[in-house]
């Protein structure tokens, strides 16, 4: 069982701010969350599920691009040969 001093030491270590009123309901939310995983860890499944697998990746295909020039000339601004973009901080 999580206590609220349990759940005010990780919000410290997650940077979330927690104020004094908002650690009950989140204590009790932290919990419920725990008891649902401790439900799902007494589950037993039958078998393994096994799945094919399928590689839904197309080859790659070598076709002809644009040449430099027609490139530059969509560009809005050029510098030697090469778009120039706006300088970025």
């Amino acid at each position: 069982m999580v206590t609220e001093k349990d759940v005010h030491h990780i919000a410290e270590l997650a940077d979330v701010g927690i104020s004094p009123g908002e650690l009950g309901p989140f204590t009790h939310q932290f919990n419920a969350i725990l008891e649902y995983f401790d439900i799902l860890d007494r589950v037993q499944g039958d078998a393994a599920v096994t799945r094919d697998l399928y590689n839904i990746m197309r080859e790659d295909e070598v076709e002809p691009s644009l040449s430099q020039e027609e490139v530059l000339r969509n560009a809005p601004a050029q510098e030697e040969g090469f778009i120039r973009a706006p300088r970025v901080m």
